[in-house]
């Protein structure tokens, strides 16, 4: 049997797919009468990707999905994610639970009991990124949704749905900016090991300077494991160590970029010309580069909302083949 799509549903009320979309999606434009039809038929098609509100009220009201995340007061990034899903979620009558797991694993470390003891239907993973932690939520078998992974962690060996940064792209078109600009020697400041999106922003960057045959000198970047409490430290020692000096670097975060700026801005006679700066996220929360640099907008309100939809996703249809997702961002000049 062929898979039946909002186009089926469209023709079967006579109708057009743009409504159905709207209905599927709660937009303003259907009436509760259409909407309910449209649920209905989409029910009785057996269309793949039923709405959650498509659910009767009872189901809904007795389900709770988990949160599992770690560092979520690192950054006001996190924290407005997290919220915006919060309220997404709410819309649909589900429960949510927080769960907390540590940055780094400890031999004491035992998942909470909770996510193996069918307390949760399924749950979304975010900010985690210690590859212990993130392999034993990985090796439970609710369904379950990642908000990126690590390098090691990828493809068929992730158990769930990956929503995923787009990087390399992305990265690739700042990177040209540069070069647009007249820069040739271009340095990269990242911790490549620590996420997916982190690497692929690397390999965007890689790109770029492969395409218009710029080198890319080793000592000009810093992409080796940085302790996640020693950002400052690692990228003040990396800069200090700096016997001479690209004349622009490509910063995986304005995270990363914010410390470089620090850096400058406390030693500049350290360096032997002007240095740009570029950096990604666009979380407007470090006041020495925010408005200054440009930057890959991620809308995190956004993103918080398209999280919680594929878990409402998930949570309907855990046999459903895993999904990979891109969420494109626009950039910033």
């Amino acid at each position: 049997m062929e898979k039946v799509t909002m186009k089926d549903i469209a023709d079967a009320l006579n109708i057009s797919r743009v409504t159905v979309s709207k209905a599927f999606n709660n937009q303003a434009g259907v009436s509760d009468s259409l909407r309910e039809m449209i649920l209905d038929k989409a029910k009785e098609l057996g269309y793949a990707k039923l709405p959650y509100q498509a659910m009767s009220p009872v189901a809904r009201d007795e389900r709770t999905v988990a949160l599992v995340v770690s560092r979520p007061d690192s950054s006001a990034f996190w924290t407005n994610l997290i919220h915006r899903m919060a309220q997404e979620l709410s819309e649909y009558n589900l429960n949510l639970m927080y769960i907390y797991v540590p940055s780094t694993f400890t031999k004491d470390f035992t998942l909470p009991s909770i996510l193996s003891n069918e307390g949760v239907e399924s749950f979304a993973v975010i900010n985690v990124y210690d590859p212990v932690i993130l392999g034993m939520v990985n090796d439970l078998p609710t369904p379950k949704v990642f908000l990126d992974t690590i390098p090691t962690l990828t493809d068929r060996r992730l158990h769930g749905d990956l929503l995923l940064i787009e990087g390399f792209c992305t990265e690739a078109e700042i990177t040209e900016s540069l070069v647009e600009n007249g820069h040739k020697e271009i340095g990269f400041l990242g911790d490549i090991c620590y996420a997916q999106t982190n690497k692929e922003r690397y390999l965007g960057y890689r790109s770029c300077m492969d395409k218009y045959g710029l080198p890319i000198r080793p000592e000009y970047c810093l992409t080796t494991s940085i302790g996640i409490f020693s950002y400052e430290k690692e990228i003040y020692a990396f800069l200090d160590s700096l016997t001479d000096w690209p004349t622009a670097f490509v910063c995986v975060s304005d995270y990363v970029a914010h410390f470089a700026q620090q850096y400058m801005d406390e030693y500049p006679q350290k360096l032997p010309h002007p240095v740009t700066l570029t950096g990604f996220d666009n979380t407007e929360e470090y006041s020495n580069v925010t408005g200054k640099i440009t930057t890959a907008n991620v809308p995190t309100g956004l993103l918080g909302k398209r999280l919680a939809l594929q878990l409402l996703f998930r949570t309907t249809h855990p046999e459903a083949p895993h999904e990979l997702t891109f969420i494109k961002p626009s950039i910033i000049p």
